[in-house]
């Protein structure tokens, strides 16, 4: 992360000037968290979208953002694939990379008890995640909602009595509700990975970076994906990721997105420009030291 600051520095007249970072959601949302765990230590003012793909506009504009963090993976939900391809059509790279133990909280209005609760509104996923929790209480009916934040925030706005919000504790400090529950999503195992993006043309690569993300085709014959392992293999890059999605208009034709580790001496260009003879349309979609685990 620290070359991602540094040039932020270099472009602003102020040291001291805020860090203005994306985000998909609302205030209080898992991705405000990873934002600020991500960039403890500088001050940073959170830009909200409602979409992922409205957040991608507004880091290529560069007008109201200098980064984003988006979600790309979880461990319950599997990969966004829907971000994989906004970030292969986007003019952006992946500059660093942060893992966050990801715990759903039922909350409410301060002196609220579930007994009192007749819906609890949350976002699809998070309420997927807690409905074992919610089978002890069958006069709860869950209600879908855009967003874990906002549920949260419309609670304590239109001061709903009888509705709870599954949200994160940030999302409780900033609406000032109760958490009548902690964690209660069926698995504790549950963890998001969000990449941290910066437009094409000011990023900065760490000299540092160890991990590399890429996407590409390659040809429809026989050991066509055999040669790209075996480079892998020949420059000891630990493969640690890799996902297909279909190109559109070519049937049976896939597009491959794989992140792999450079466990040896391979230089990020190295890696990359080995991979280039065996592929078709390769293209880089970050470099960035392996991220952090934070347990929040």
């Amino acid at each position: 992360m620290q070359t991602l600051l540094a040039e932020n520095e270099k472009e602003t007249d102020q040291e001291t000037a805020n860090l203005r970072v994306g985000i998909q959601g609302f205030p209080g949302a898992f991705h405000e968290i990873a934002a600020r765990l991500c960039f403890e230590g500088r001050p940073i003012d959170i830009v909200p979208c409602l979409t992922f793909e409205r957040l991608v506009e507004q880091l290529e504009e560069g007008k109201e953002m200098d980064a984003a963090l988006m979600a790309i993976e979880n461990t319950l939900a599997g990969s966004l694939m829907s971000n994989y391809k906004l970030l292969d059509q986007a003019n952006l790279m992946a500059v660093g990379e942060v893992y966050l133990r990801v715990k759903q909280n039922l909350m409410v209005l301060p002196g609220v008890k579930i007994e009192d609760l007749t819906e609890v509104h949350s976002h699809p996923i998070a309420i997927e995640q807690c409905l074992d929790f919610f089978r002890q209480y069958p006069h709860i009916q869950l209600i879908r909602m855009e967003d874990t934040a906002l549920s949260a925030r419309n609670i304590r706005e239109q001061g709903l009595q009888t509705v709870g919000a599954i949200a994160s504790t940030l999302a409780a400090e900033l609406y000032d509700m109760e958490i009548l529950t902690e964690g209660i999503e069926t698995n504790k195992k549950n963890y998001t990975r969000f990449l941290v993006l910066q437009r094409a043309d000011k990023a900065v690569i760490d000299t540092d970076a160890d991990k590399i993300s890429v996407s590409f085709g390659v040809s429809h014959t026989v050991g066509s994906l055999h040669k790209v392992l075996a480079i892998l293999s020949a420059y000891n890059l630990n493969l640690s990721k890799i996902q297909s999605a279909p190109i559109i208009g070519q049937p049976w034709e896939y597009r491959l997105f794989i992140d792999f580790v450079a466990e040896g001496h391979v230089s990020v260009d190295q890696a990359y420009e080995a991979l280039r003879p065996v592929t078709h349309e390769l293209k880089l979609l970050g470099a960035y030291k392996q991220g952090v685990l934070f347990d929040y």
